[in-house]
């Protein structure tokens, strides 16, 4: 057998006119947690729901552990679905909802009982079984439905947001359960977020998705820190990203005269790319210091706004001609400093090294 249980080569899924997904080809590993992020209407659920066979696509072919699934209807797939609104019968029972699919394949009564007594331990829910859905929490809806969905044994989860309904502290408690399930059972999770945070949280790879394509794969540490495109660059966090165009080479640097009253910055690369070029530099705010500190990129600015999120303090400064940079400053207890109070005048700096070079 393949490492990669899920190929997807080609596929495309049109609705009339409208392609929600266009030619879209990846490879997920066997015992892999692998993301679909992007926006709303981005394609992600549409791509899950077509490896699940609730939708067939239009071209292209998906095989499920070297198995085209062409014409194979989704109860013979070997692959579950956990949705977001979780989808349990609620005239049934906890230990019903998770017996139903076993009962639907005709398994014997005694293994049904012990592989739902199983599933029940598994989600940390011994002694719910006889309770009915609208007596459990969110969390716990939401662990039965996991545990119906992995009552079949399939080779991989697919998880349609199943976290979007919780508040946030339940949702970041689930996320780390989520996570130590998977590598326990040690089978391919396809997880379906909008949400930048949770897909970086939990997948080992991630495939952000726009208009129906894939911008980037990569392991959450290279989709964030190296981008490979504006758009990827902005969805993941929050970017600066400072457009303009190659006025040259220092050494290592690539000058971008970014056309704000002659701010002209620097990014490491080792790209042999023209002067002329139309070009961007991505800065991450958590990158950019209130200090001089010998960087290659300065610029003096005026705080236009702050707000205190707890950990952090994040800036918007206006910079030469316009331009409206985003920062960060780390809030420690005992800080001998102030952060700077609205409309105080700073010296940015960043290094060139945290300047992300993008052409496109």
């Amino acid at each position: 057998m393949s490492d990669k249980l899920i190929r997807v080569e080609g596929v495309s899924k049109l609705f009339g006119r409208t392609a929600a997904v266009a030619d879209v080809s990846v490879e997920i590993g066997a015992g892999e947690f692998f993301a679909l992020l992007g926006a709303s209407g981005c394609g992600k659920t549409t791509l899950l729901r077509m490896i699940a066979g609730l939708e067939t696509p239009n071209s292209g072919r998906i095989l499920i552990d070297g198995v085209d699934m062409a014409g194979v209807p989704p109860w013979q797939r070997p692959v579950n679905t956990v949705f977001q609104s979780y989808a349990l019968f609620p005239h049934m029972t906890v230990a019903g909802n998770i017996a139903f699919g076993l009962k639907q394949d005709g398994l014997p009564a005694a293994e049904i009982k012990s592989r739902v007594a199983e599933m029940l331990d598994l989600v940390q829910l011994s002694g719910y079984g006889d309770r009915k859905p609208a007596q459990l929490s969110g969390g716990q809806r939401q662990r039965v439905a996991l545990a119906r969905s992995l009552a079949k044994r399939p080779k991989a989860l697919l998880l349609d947001e199943p976290l979007a309904a919780l508040d946030r502290k339940l949702r970041d408690q689930m996320q780390v359960e989520l996570a130590a399930l998977q590598r326990r059972l040690g089978i391919s999770f396809i997880f379906v977020t909008h949400d930048q945070d949770e897909a970086m949280a939990l997948a080992q790879r991630i495939a952000v998705m726009r208009d129906g394509r894939i911008e980037q794969i990569g392991a959450p540490r290279e989709v964030y820190e190296k981008p490979a495109t504006r758009f990827v660059a902005d969805f993941l966090g929050r970017a600066n990203v400072i457009g303009g165009r190659v006025a040259g080479r220092d050494g290592a640097f690539l000058r971008i005269d970014t056309g704000h009253d002659g701010l002209v910055l620097r990014a490491l690369s080792p790209l042999d790319v023209a002067a002329g070029t139309e070009a961007w530099i991505a800065v991450r705010p958590e990158n950019i210091t209130f200090e001089e500190c010998g960087h290659a990129n300065r610029a003096d600015a005026v705080v236009c706004a702050a707000a205190y999120v707890g950990g952090e303090s994040r800036y918007e400064l206006a910079v030469a001609g316009g331009l409206i940079v985003r920062a960060t400053l780390p809030n420690r207890a005992g800080d001998a400093a102030p952060h700077p109070p609205l409309g105080a005048a700073v010296r940015l700096s960043w290094p060139a090294e945290a300047g992300i070079l993008l052409l496109q």
